[in-house]
């Protein structure tokens, strides 16, 4: 078991690195967040559970296991948070980005996506009152 838990956190220590990396080479804020935010969650991943691993006790491991049920849930969530603040905010895109799929569709400045103008009065399911 502790060779299985020292592969698992190793595996992890290789992710976080990865993770360093990516924050050091990529050209612009949205892809340092993507690779940073991928590596390093997945890195955390691994060393959560080679910890649950080595202790091997009931509740390490299903601490472990909300600790990284958790991770897996909120990363994407703050990345997409701080991507979209980023985008609202101006930060360029690197300028060999290919495709902008929010060029016009989002105010510059604003939080919003814009879009037709939303309704005002609540939509009734057809056949009720």
């Amino acid at each position: 078991m502790h060779i299985i838990s020292i592969i698992l956190i190793f595996i992890g220590v290789f992710f976080i690195v990865l993770a360093g990396i990516g924050l050091v080479r990529m050209p612009d804020m949205y892809l340092r967040m993507s690779a940073s935010t991928k590596a390093s969650t997945l890195g955390l991943g691994f060393i959560v559970l080679g910890t649950a691993v080595y202790f091997n006790e009931l509740s390490v491991t299903s601490r472990a296991l909300a600790i990284i049920f958790f991770m897996f849930l909120t990363a994407p969530v703050s990345a997409h948070m701080i991507g979209r603040a980023g985008y609202s905010d101006g930060v360029p895109l690197w300028e060999r980005t290919q495709l902008d799929e929010l060029r016009g569709k989002y105010n510059v400045g604003d939080t919003e996506l814009a879009g037709p103008p939303r309704s005002t009065e609540v939509d009734r399911v057809p056949g009720e009152g």
